[in-house]
C-alpha cells in the first residue's frame, strides 16, 4: 500500500502516477477564496470548517499570494469567515474555539500583508468590513476577555494573548494600527491584571501579558488619551504590583542566569585554555562570544511601570528567594528560539521557583537588585548601537527610579555588612563613569549617569540623610589636573568647580592631625573627627553656591519620544517574529481536549 507523506496541506501518495489529494480542510479554504458563498452548496460549512485542524501556513500562504484586487474580489467571504471565527469562539465545544482563534490569527496576519499604501484597501474593511468593524471587534474583545478571566484551558488563555500579541504588533509601528482604536474601547486591562495577580495564572501567561500591557500603553500615547496608560497610573492592588514585578525579575535573572553560564563556559572551556597558550590577541572576541542578547521588550514593561505607577515603586524593594538558586521539580518546558530582542519568556523553573515560601537559609533578593545586576551587564559593552541603546534605556529606567528614590536608614549594628540599596546604584554609576573613557566617548550616557547622582544627592539633602559612600572613586579628576594629559584643562576645570570641597579639606586636615598630634593618637575615631569639625565649623569659609539642588525633572514627551518610537518599533517587530507557525501549534491543545466527544 503506497505511504502518504503531508507538505503544504497536500496529502501525496509515494506514486508518481497519482495527482496528489488536498486535505479536506484545504479544500475548505480554496471555496473561501472563491467569489461565490461557499455556503450557499453547503449550509453546515462554517460548521464543518472549524472542527477541522487548522492549516495555518497554508491559510496565511494563500492570502499572501494574492495581489490587492485580487484580494478585494473575495472581501465578502473574508468578511464572512473573521465573522464566523468571532461567532465559534462563544461557543462550547473547546476544539471549535481553538481553530476559531486560530484561524484569526492567520487572516489577522495574511490580510496585513496587502495592507500597503498602494493596495487601495483598508486592514479594518477587507477583515470586517466599515460597517460591522465596531460590533464584530466589540464581539471578538469581550469573548477573548471573558477566555482570559475564565477558570477553564490554560492553553486556550495563552492562545488568547497569542492572538492578541498577533493584533498589536501586526504593523511596526503600532500607533499606524488602526484597529487597535476598538481595543481601547474595548479594554482588556481588567484580565491582564486578573493574570498578573493569580500565581498560576502568572507562571503559565505572565510574561505574555506583561509584554502585551507594555506595547499597549505605547498606542498613541503622545497624541490621544490612551486609557492602559490611565488605568496603570492608578493600579494600587498589592498582588497585582508583586505580581508585575515577579514577572519583570524573572526574565531579567534568566538573562543574567545565561551570561553567568556563558562567562563560566568561558573561563573553564577550551577557548580559555587556548588564549592562555597564545597570549591575549583573543580578548575582544572573547567578550563578544559572552554577550547574550538583551530584553528590551521586559526592559520596557519595567519602565512604564516605574514612570507611570507611583505605587511599584515599593515592588522594587520587595524581597524574594534568589531566582536559580531555589527551584522545584517542574515538568521540562518545551524549547523555543531566542529573537533578536529575546522576547521569549524565562523557563518554568525560573518561573516557579520565586513561587515558594521565603526561608532564612535562603539568599533572597530583589528587582532593584536584579536590574542592577542586568544593567551592569549590559552597560558593560556600548560599543555595539543595540547594547547602546539598550543601556541608555537602562540609564533612563534608573533616572526614574532616582526622582522618588527610596533609602533605608543606616542598621544600629555598624559591623553588618549591609549598606542601603542606593549605593548598590552609586556603584554601578560610578563604575560605568571611571570604566568608560572610549574613543568615540558616550557622552549621552556619562550625562545621565552624572544626572542619576545629582538626583540621589538632592534626595539625599532633601531627606537630611548622610549616605555612609566612599567618593574617591568618581572625585579623582584632581589626578588628572596635576598631570600633564590631554584632560589637565578639562580636569582642572572640574577641579576649580570643586571649591567647597577643596576648602573643606584644607581647612579640617591640618585641625584634625593637630588633634592627632597633641593628643598622641595615631588614628582618630569618627566621634573624634565629628568632635574636631564641629569645633572648628564656625571657622569654615564656603563660597555659596545657588541651586544645587535643584534638576529638571524626567519628561519622556518632550526629550525621549524619538528613542521610544523607534524602542517600541524594534520590539513590536521581533514579538510578531516569535509568534512563528509553532508556537502556535494545535498539539497540546488537541491533547488536553482529547477526551471530549
Amino acid at each position: 500500500m503506497a505511504q502518504v507523506e503531508k507538505r503544504g496541506g497536500l496529502l501525496r501518495k509515494s506514486s508518481a502516477s497519482k495527482k496528489p489529494l488536498k486535505e479536506k480542510v484545504v479544500l475548505m479554504y480554496d471555496e473561501i477564496f472563491m467569489t461565490e458563498d461557499p455556503s450557499k452548496c453547503s449550509p453546515r460549512f462554517w460548521e464543518e470548517l472549524f472542527l477541522m485542524k487548522v492549516n495555518l501556513e497554508y491559510l496565511e500562504g494563500k492570502l499572501e499570494s494574492l495581489d490587492g484586487e485580487e484580494l478585494m474580489k473575495i472581501k465578502d467571504n473574508i468578511n464572512c469567515l473573521f465573522q464566523h471565527c468571532i461567532q465559534a469562539l462563544g461557543e462550547d465545544h473547546p476544539i471549535r474555539v481553538v481553530n476559531a482563534l486560530q484561524t484569526l490569527c492567520a487572516l489577522i496576519r495574511g490580510v496585513h500583508q496587502k495592507n500597503k499604501s498602494t493596495s487601495g484597501f483598508d486592514i479594518i474593511n477587507m477583515l470586517m468590513g466599515f460597517d460591522k468593524a465596531e460590533l464584530c471587534m466589540k464581539n471578538l474583545m469581550e469573548s477573548l476577555d471573558s477566555l482570559l478571566c475564565a477558570e477553564g484551558s490554560e492553553s486556550l488563555k495563552s492562545l488568547c494573548l497569542k492572538l492578541l500579541l498577533c493584533l498589536v504588533t501586526v504593523t511596526d509601528n503600532i500607533s499606524q494600527n488602526t484597529i487597535l482604536e476598538y481595543v481601547m474601547i474595548n479594554s482588556i486591562f481588567e484580565a491582564i491584571l486578573q493574570i498578573l495577580s493569580h500565581p498560576p495564572s502568572r507562571r503559565e501567561h505572565g510574561y505574555d501579558a506583561v509584554v502585551l500591557l507594555a506595547l499597549l500603553v505605547n498606542y498613541r500615547k503622545y497624541e490621544s488619551v490612551n486609557p492602559y496608560i490611565v488605568k496603570l497610573s492608578i493600579v494600587d492592588d498589592e498582588a497585582t504590583l508583586n505580581g508585575m514585578g515577579l514577572v519583570i525579575a524573572q526574565a531579567l535573572s534568566e538573562y543574567n542566569r545565561q551570561y553567568k553560564d556563558k562567562e563560566e563556559e568561558h573561563q573553564s572551556g577550551f577557548f580559555s585554555a587556548l588564549t592562555n597558550m597564545v597570549g591575549s590577541m583573543f580578548i575582544a572576541d572573547a567578550h563578544e562570544k559572552i554577550s547574550v542578547q538583551t530584553n528590551e521588550a521586559i526592559l520596557l514593561a519595567l519602565y512604564e511601570a516605574v514612570h507611570l505607577n507611583r505605587n511599584f515603586i515599593t515592588v522594587l524593594a520587595q524581597s524574594h528567594p534568589e531566582m536559580g538558586l531555589v527551584t522545584s521539580p517542574v515538568s521540562p518546558a518545551p524549547t523555543t528560539p531566542v529573537t533578536p530582542l529575546g522576547t521569549t519568556p524565562p523557563s518554568s523553573d525560573v518561573i516557579s521557583s520565586v513561587e515558594l515560601p521565603l526561608d532564612a537559609d535562603v539568599q533572597t533578593s530583589n528587582l532593584l537588585i536584579t536590574f542592577l545586576k542586568y544593567s551592569s551587564i549590559v552597560m558593560q559593552d556600548t560599543k555595539d548601537e543595540h547594547r547602546l541603546h539598550s543601556g541608555k534605556l537602562c540609564l533612563i529606567i534608573l533616572t526614574c527610579i532616582a526622582e522618588p528614590m527610596r533609602h533605608r536608614k543606616k542598621a544600629a549594628d555598624k559591623n553588618l555588612p549591609c549598606r542601603p540599596l542606593v549605593c548598590a546604584v552609586l556603584d554601578l554609576m560610578v563604575e560605568f563613569i571611571v570604566t568608560h573613557m572610549m574613543k568615540e566617548f558616550p557622552m549621552d550616557l556619562y550625562i545621565r549617569c552624572i544626572q542619576v547622582v545629582h538626583k540621589l544627592l538632592c534626595y539625599q539633602k532633601k531627606c537630611r540623610v548622610r549616605l555612609h559612600y566612599t567618593w574617591r572613586e568618581l572625585w579623582s579628576v584632581l589626578r588628572l589636573s596635576t598631570n600633564a594629559g590631554q584632560w589637565k584643562e578639562a580636569a582642572s576645570k572640574v577641579t576649580h568647580a570643586l571649591v567647597n570641597i577643596r576648602a573643606i579639606i584644607n581647612h579640617f586636615n591640618p585641625k584634625i592631625e593637630s588633634y592627632a598630634a597633641v593628643n598622641h593618637i595615631s588614628q582618630l575615631s569618627e566621634e573624634q573627627v565629628l568632635e574636631v569639625v564641629r569645633a572648628n565649623y564656625d571657622t569654615l569659609t564656603l563660597k555659596l553656591q545657588d541651586g544645587l539642588d535643584q534638576y529638571e525633572r524626567y519628561s519622556e514627551q518632550h526629550k525621549e519620544a524619538a528613542f521610544f518610537k523607534e524602542l517600541v518599533r524594534s520590539i513590536s517587530t521581533n514579538v510578531r517574529r516569535n509568534l512563528a507557525f509553532h508556537t502556535l501549534s494545535q498539539e497540546v491543545l488537541l491533547k488536553e481536549f482529547s477526551t471530549i466527544s
